[in-house]
């Protein structure tokens, strides 16, 4: 097909209200090309339209499969971890403790001597291992753990469904989450529970 020919059938395709890309699949020439020949070709607005929307859902189709080979990569690599370490000793337990305390946790300060060891965290994963943590390696008991949960505003209504979330999670008794407190909301935040949710862990050692 001569450039001419290709050229008029990009044009019919165009006021067919096809994108670049599903032209570029019947004329095989450089989108540079393409558009060279489109751009003093009209559309109507229900045409653009059309071509919006399969933009944007090209543009999600791209997403989603980074999306999807995003979470295949960090599934492969928690499944590999776990086959690599296995099981912990108590002293690496000791370890993993200590760093999470060092990060997360609140400290002693000069003017604030004998305060309670302190944990807070919104992560379900890593309150529970702090506990793991603090009862092995510490010797606390359940009865020398003080919980309290920082709710966002927008969740007051649910409190009881946030108290079983946490309860289910840590493997405790709901009459270990008595303590409620409220966060203010930012202007339009939408927070599933578990992110609105931030749990205290205090310890008397």
């Amino acid at each position: 097909m001569v450039k001419q020919d290709l050229k008029q059938k990009a044009i019919t395709l165009r006021k067919q209200g096809k994108t670049y890309s599903e032209i570029m699949k019947e004329v095989p020439v450089a989108k540079s090309t393409i558009s060279l020949w489109l751009r003093e070709v009209g559309l109507s607005v229900a045409q653009r339209q059309n071509i919006t929307v399969k933009r944007q859902q090209a543009q999600k189709r791209g997403a989603d499969a980074q999306r999807s080979k995003r979470i295949k990569k960090q599934t492969d690599l928690i499944e590999n971890a776990l086959k690599d370490i296995k099981s912990i000793s108590k002293r690496e337990l000791w370890l993993i403790g200590t760093a999470l305390y060092w990060a997360e946790g609140a400290k002693e300060k000069d003017y604030r001597p004998s305060s309670r060891v302190s944990f807070s965290n919104s992560d379900p994963k890593m309150i529970a291992l702090f506990i793991k943590w603090i009862k092995e390696c510490i010797g606390l008991k359940n009865d020398d753990l003080i919980l309290s949960l920082y709710i966002h505003e927008s969740h007051s209504d649910r409190i009881m469904e946030v108290k079983k979330l946490w309860s289910n999670y840590l493997n405790l008794p709901l009459s270990f989450f008595n303590n409620i407190y409220f966060k203010k909301n930012k202007i339009n935040t939408r927070r599933k529970i578990q992110e609105s949710c931030i749990l205290a862990f205090y310890g008397l050692i």
